[in-house]
């Protein structure tokens, strides 16, 4: 059972990313511009995405084959140019207008119940 909705959600996050393919490659590039902006080096850059991707500093230090003080220093020196206070006040400076609650209908005063 937890195999297959494994694999269901595999599909769909799959199919959600081919329908979105222009979006999120669009988004990226904005992405980069504001960590251009805050003077990020590339590596900074680079453990700047893969932060917003979820990863931790650990799977950062495998992929990039950094030693973990230096990705603790790359991920510190993000925030303090970012003006964030870690992690999530950094995805949220990316993602807080995207996941605005969706707004209810305006009920019509002129209807009575």
């Amino acid at each position: 059972m937890l195999e297959r909705d494994l694999a269901l959600a595999t599909q769909q996050a799959q199919q959600w990313r081919e329908a979105n393919r222009e979006l999120i490659a669009g988004l990226a590039v904005q992405i980069q511009k504001q960590f251009d902006d805050w003077q990020l080096t590339p590596a900074e850059a680079k453990v700047g995405f893969l932060i917003l991707k979820g990863l931790s500093h650990a799977e950062i230090v495998s992929l990039r084959h950094a030693s973990e003080r230096t990705i603790r220093d790359q991920a510190r020196a993000v925030y303090r140019k970012s003006g964030t206070a870690g992690r999530s006040e950094l995805s949220a400076f990316f993602l807080e207008d995207l996941l605005l609650p969706r707004q209810e209908p305006q009920a019509n005063p002129n209807l009575r119940h």
